[in-house]
């Protein structure tokens, strides 16, 4: 049992189902830059940024200021009425976002601005069936829940009709037992099938994340987005891109993950790191989209003052400092050090990511590429002690993730790959 008072608290008081990391779970109660502290004072390396939340470093002075300024200013006023940071963040969101997109529609959470995505598909093609792609998350609302393409998530009654599940890109557990690129993109050829077997052959939208987060970071390759968009549209779907995890810079270079790839969204979707932890989300869409959504709609705080302010604050940072260009930079010397781990130790079967979001998957064998989900837990005790904490993903929980915050330093990326290192060590000797 902990010796925590607040963990203590945390287990009598909140539902069981609201789950820990750790044998003996943390209460975290500070944290400035890239690192965090416990009640029991002792401090953290966050290599997980509060699940990719914290994009400019926790209690960044400026985003602080912001949110000080605002809420000494006007903290509330519901979707009733406009304010002014609300309209100064959508001007800027139109400005950053690719192609056409212009209009912005402002929630609290990843699950409402995907709930919000699905159903402007929807009224703007007038058809109700989504694909979606195994191995996703895409929030904890029923519709969200029934998107979602891994059984872990699911465990309550998730199950909307109209939403179908392609196969994920995921080059390292081929589906279909092939390799890129002689695979010629099979997983994305296949979406063409499903739909015309799987649906009225007339679909609303084609949802799938960048990287699919919680699903271990799957990377597609390249062309994947440019065959499996077309062939969405070709049965007249949208394409809703699910940026919650990979807009903002995470990526590297990109202010969004999917101009990586050559094609352009009806609608993006984010949250996490555009607030750097304040509660925000949004869904952006061209006009024609944007247009079609039925009024009257409310969001008691859809475009808080005070999380735009944040939010605006945030894109300041990233700008200002071009952390775009730092996380492709310090990513990369990070995907440098988690090769060489994989190098190192057999229980690393595949290394993956982009920019500062990048994975390990752990593995028992790497010819059999069985999981080893415990492998995963053994190197999170050895990492927390010592004062480094990572996520963890995936449809096997066997994948470490990492996500430092955008404005991570070489020195950052070398304390967590000697934590890794250690972690891994350990779990090899169990």
């Amino acid at each position: 049992m902990s010796s925590s008072k607040t963990v203590q608290k945390h287990r009598e008081y909140l539902f069981p189902a609201v789950a820990m990391y750790y044998q003996e779970p943390l209460a975290l109660i500070r944290g400035e830059g890239m690192y965090v502290w416990d009640d029991e004072g002792k401090r953290y390396l966050d290599a997980f940024g509060g699940v990719l939340t914290i994009s400019v470093g926790h209690a960044n002075p400026k985003v602080v200021a912001a949110i000080v300024e605002q809420v000494k200013t006007l903290s509330h006023v519901s979707t009733l009425y406009a304010n002014k940071p609300q309209s100064l963040l959508a001007e800027r969101l139109a400005q950053i976002a690719p192609g056409k997109l212009k209009k912005s529609f402002f929630t609290s959470s990843g699950t409402e601005a995907n709930e919000t995505a699905m159903a402007a598909a929807k009224h703007a093609t007038g058809r109700d069936e989504l694909v979606t792609l195994r191995h996703s998350y895409s929030g904890r609302a029923a519709q969200t829940l029934a998107a979602s393409g891994q059984s872990t998530w699911k465990r309550l009654p998730a199950q909307v009709p109209g939403i179908v599940h392609a196969h994920a890109p995921y080059c390292y557990r081929c589906p279909f037992k092939l390799e890129y690129p002689a695979c010629e993109l099979a997983c994305a050829d296949d979406i063409e099938e499903l739909i015309r077997t799987c649906t009225t052959g007339e679909i609303a939208a084609f949802m799938a994340e960048t990287i699919i987060g919680s699903g271990g970071f799957i990377v597609p390759p390249p062309g994947y987005f440019e065959r499996a968009v077309g062939i969405a549209r070709k049965y007249g779907g949208l394409f809703i891109c699910d940026e919650v995890q990979t807009a903002w810079g995470r990526t590297g270079d990109k202010w969004f993950g999917i101009e990586h790839w050559n094609v352009e969204p009806d609608l993006i979707v984010s949250a996490k790191g555009m607030g750097n932890g304040a509660p925000v989300a949004v869904t952006i869409a061209t006009p024609e989209v944007a247009d079609k959504y039925p009024g009257i709609t409310f969001a008691t705080f859809g475009g808080n003052p005070v999380s735009m302010a944040a939010s605006l604050a945030t894109l300041e940072v990233i700008e200002e400092e071009d952390l775009k260009t730092n996380a492709r930079v310090v990513g990369n010397y990070l995907r440098e050090k988690l090769d060489a781990l994989k190098e190192k130790h057999a229980l690393v079967g595949d290394v993956r990511g982009m920019g500062l979001m990048q994975a390990l998957e752990l593995v028992k064998d790497r010819t059999t590429k069985e999981p080893d989900s415990q492998a995963v837990l053994d190197v999170f005790e050895e990492t927390r002690r010592q004062g480094v904490l990572i996520g963890k993903g995936g449809l096997y929980a066997n994948v470490i993730r990492t996500g430092l915050p955008l404005n991570a330093t070489k020195a950052h990326v070398d304390e967590l790959a000697a934590a890794l290192d250690r972690g891994l060590t350990f779990a090899a000797g169990r």
